[in-house]
C-alpha cells in the first residue's frame, strides 16, 4: 500500500491464467500463507457470532488479571477479557483491510480500464485526477480526509481508499493499453466481435487478475495502516475493539501488565505474515521465469 510503501506498483510482465491459482497450493510459502489466512478468517468469523466473554462489558472485580485458563490473554483495566476483545475486533482489522482493498481494486480497475480503452478526453480527465491524487503523499491525504470527516471507523476506510485508488487506476490503465494491442484482441476485433464482448471476455479478466495480484501484495500493509490509525485514536472508537486500538489501550499498563500487548500484537503480526506470504507467492507464480 502506498501509505506505507511509496513505491509505485509495477505491472506484471505476463498475463495470469488459472494455472497460477492452481500452483499456489504447491508453492510452499503460498500454501503456508493460505492456511494461516484461512485460520485467521475463521477466527474472525467465529468472533462475529460468539466470544467466551462479553467483549465490551466491564468487570472491575477482575481488572488487570494475568493470563489464565479463564482469560488466556488476561483482562484489561476494566476487567474485560482480552481474548474476547481480540475475537470481536478481528473482523474490524481483517475484514476492514479486505474491504479497503476491494474498494481500491474496484475503483482502480473501472477507472483505469475505462480510461485506457476509451482514450481521448475521458482518458485525459480521469488520469489528471489520478495524477493529482498520486502527487499528494498518502499519509497526508489520509489525515486530510480524516480531518474533514472526523475520527471514526468508516471515515478511516474512506480515507485509506482516497489515498490509494489512483495507483491502481494508473496500473489498470497501462495493462488495458497493453491488452488492447495483443494479437487475440486484434483478431477478435477483425472478426467483428462486439466491443463490449471483447472488453468483458478478452481485456477485463486479464487486467483484473494482474491488478488483483498487485493488490494482494498490499494486504499486509493495509492491515498495518488500519491498526496504526486506530492506535492513534482515528479509527475504531471506544468501547468497540480493534487490534490497533487494543494496543493503544494497553500501552499505559505495560509496566504492570505487559501481557496486554501480547494478544493484539501477535494477531497483527500473523495477519501481515499471512498476507505477505500469499501475495509474494502469487507474484512469484505470475512472473514469467517462475513458469
Amino acid at each position: 500500500m502506498t501509505l506505507l510503501n511509496p513505491t509505485r506498483p509495477t505491472p506484471l510482465e505476463a498475463p495470469v491464467d488459472r494455472s497460477v491459482l492452481r500452483c499456489l497450493w504447491h508453492h510452499r510459502a503460498g500454501r503456508a500463507g493460505a492456511l494461516l489466512g484461512l485460520a485467521l478468517l475463521a477466527f474472525a468469523t467465529i468472533g462475529l457470532a460468539w466470544t467466551p466473554h462479553p467483549p465490551d462489558l466491564p468487570d472491575y472485580a477482575n481488572a488487570l488479571k494475568p493470563p489464565s485458563l479463564t482469560h488466556p490473554f488476561g483482562t484489561d483495566a476494566t476487567g474485560r477479557d482480552i481474548f474476547s476483545r481480540i475475537m470481536d475486533g478481528a473482523h474490524r482489522s481483517i475484514g476492514a483491510a479486505l474491504a479497503v482493498l476491494g474498494a481500491i481494486f474496484g475503483i482502480g480497475l473501472v477507472v483505469g480500464t475505462l480510461a485506457g480503452l476509451a482514450g481521448g478526453l475521458l482518458d485525459a480527465v480521469l488520469m489528471r485526477l489520478a495524477d493529482i491524487a498520486m502527487n499528494l503523499p498518502g499519509l497526508v491525504l489520509a489525515f486530510a480526509v480524516l480531518g474533514l470527516l472526523g475520527p471514526g471507523f468508516v471515515n478511516l476506510l474512506i480515507a485509506l481508499i482516497a489515498a490509494d485508488w489512483a495507483w491502481y487506476a494508473r496500473l489498470a490503465r497501462s495493462m488495458a493499453l497493453d491488452a488492447r494491442g495483443r494479437p487475440h484482441v486484434i483478431a477478435a476485433r477483425l472478426a467483428g466481435i462486439p466491443r463490449r464482448r471483447i472488453v468483458m471476455g478478452h481485456v477485463l479478466p486479464g487486467v483484473a487478475a494482474q491488478v488483483g495480484i498487485v493488490a494482494s501484495l498490499a494486504l499486509g500493509s493495509t492491515i498495518g495502516a488500519i491498526s496504526g490509525f486506530s492506535f492513534l485514536g482515528l479509527g475504531v472508537q471506544p468501547p468497540h475493539a480493534e487490534w490497533g486500538a487494543l494496543l493503544a489501550e494497553s500501552r499505559l499498563y505495560v509496566p504492570i501488565a505487559p501481557w496486554l500487548l501480547l494478544g493484539p500484537a501477535t494477531l497483527i503480526f500473523l495477519s501481515v505474515l499471512a498476507a505477505n506470504l500469499v501475495g509474494n507467492a502469487l507474484r512469484d507464480l505470475a512472473a514469467p521465469e517462475a513458469r
